[in-house]
């Protein structure tokens, strides 16, 4: 796959419960172009997840093949035997309909596809406002067990220090100000 003479991307990353998922959502809506890139993972689908919409589910077995079929632009294992990654399929799909990729992975996704893309791509960091707040918002979720949480502000507390690693900090204290923030942010590159 040829990334260099090909469309643009928007990367957004962000420790789990920063928000990062209800702004790409938002901008989803605004007729910017866009088309979201669905992810792949080995996990199973939660309560109200669909396969094809909100992941490719492709189970432990299924993710492994995909890596030696090297059909990933980027994968990574975020907990032991919990593979995400993103398929070079989707980003095939989304450009030959003449949108602009965009993505809703980690930290770390998020930092490998922007070396992927390189000026193609606009990365953006959503920050929380603290990280108390940042555990009060996975609370509120009451999708996670103790142990996920802890697990989760674990990696949080590493991912935030790549936060000066990407194109744009954008702190989500307001949801309605990170919004107008992020429309744009992405207008703005989008027009380059």
């Amino acid at each position: 796959m040829d990334l260099k003479n090909n469309g643009k991307c928007i990367i957004f990353s962000a420790p789990s419960g920063a928000g990062k998922t209800t702004i790409v959502h938002h901008l989803l809506k605004t007729g910017l172009g866009l088309e979201f890139s669905v992810s792949a993972c080995s996990r199973e689908p939660r309560e109200n997840e669909r396969d094809g919409v909100d992941y490719h589910f492709l189970g432990l077995e299924g993710f492994k093949e995909k890596i030696k079929e090297d059909a990933f632009i980027e994968w990574e294992e975020v907990y032991t035997n919990n593979f995400y990654g993103t398929l070079k399929s989707e980003i095939e799909r989304i450009w030959s309909e003449g949108k602009a990729v965009i993505f809703d992975v980690d930290v770390i996704g998020g930092l490998n596809l922007k070396k992927q893309f390189k000026d193609n791509a606009f990365a953006i960091f959503v920050q929380p406002p603290s990280y108390e707040e940042l555990e009060v918002r996975l609370r509120k979720r009451s999708t996670e067990s103790e142990d996920k949480i802890r697990q989760r502000m674990d990696k949080a507390t590493k991912e935030l220090a790549f936060a000066s690693e990407f194109d744009y900090v954008l702190v989500n204290d307001d949801l309605e100000q990170a919004f107008t923030k992020a429309e744009e942010l992405v207008a703005e590159f989008l027009e380059k």
